[in-house]
């Protein structure tokens, strides 16, 4: 069991296509079968797995949590990023995956993603995978 740190620069808002960095970790880790945890240590950015065929999801997400989370005059967190810590809350801080014959399972579309919603950062985000104890 080992954790992986990855560093990224993001830009002001967007999703960042993470999967290739996932499972690089989970080839490197050695491990046959079990679980990939994927984490943010932000609170102004999150990690989600959605559609990677199509880059219309990704701006379309964004679209819909803006629409969601608007900033607003009553908001009160004195840095004026409190759609950001909202957007993050709503998408969660990590992803867990599963880890079958050395490879990480996702649908046919799917991506992993790190979502920045108060950039641009400097940010980190954390891959462990930890093996399966079954017989």
């Amino acid at each position: 069991m080992k954790k992986i740190d990855f560093a990224l620069k993001t830009p002001r808002e967007g999703l960042i296509d993470i999967t290739v960095h996932v499972q690089e970790a989970v080839r490197d880790s050695g491990v046959t079968d079990g679980i990939a945890v994927v984490y943010c240590p932000h609170t102004t950015a999150g990690i989600t797995i959605n559609e990677n065929a199509d880059p219309n999801v990704t701006r379309d997400l964004l679209l819909g949590l803006d629409a969601a989370f608007p900033d607003r005059t009553e908001f009160r967190h004195a840095e004026g990023n409190s759609a950001a810590h909202l957007k993050a809350s709503v998408v969660g801080s990590s992803v867990t995956g599963i880890v079958d014959g050395g490879r990480l399972v996702l649908g046919t579309w799917q991506g992993i993603y790190f979502c920045e919603f108060d950039g641009p950062r400097s940010r980190r985000f954390y891959v462990k995978v930890i093996r399966d104890n079954e017989r």
